[in-house]
């Protein structure tokens, strides 16, 4: 997992991004993905011109997985 500006490593910018299904909360809480590329770009809906975190495929099974039974704290 790594910081990087709006782009994948595939070179192509995200677009289509929509609210992740794990997104939840009333609180404004929600990540967006981006399909359709090598790498899962996810950013914060509250900021979508900020960065983007990219995941391997598996790496964001893993995160998700890891916040389903709160393994991670803030």
């Amino acid at each position: 997992m790594h910081t990087i500006e709006p782009t994948t490593t595939d070179g192509v910018p995200p677009t289509g991004w929509r609210k992740s299904s794990y997104s939840g909360g009333n609180q404004g809480e929600c990540l967006e993905v981006a399909d359709g590329h090598a790498t899962v770009p996810v950013r914060d809906s509250k900021t979508p011109a900020g960065p983007a975190l990219t995941f391997s495929p598996q790496g964001w099974t893993r995160f998700v997985t890891a916040v389903k039974h709160g393994e991670l704290s803030a």
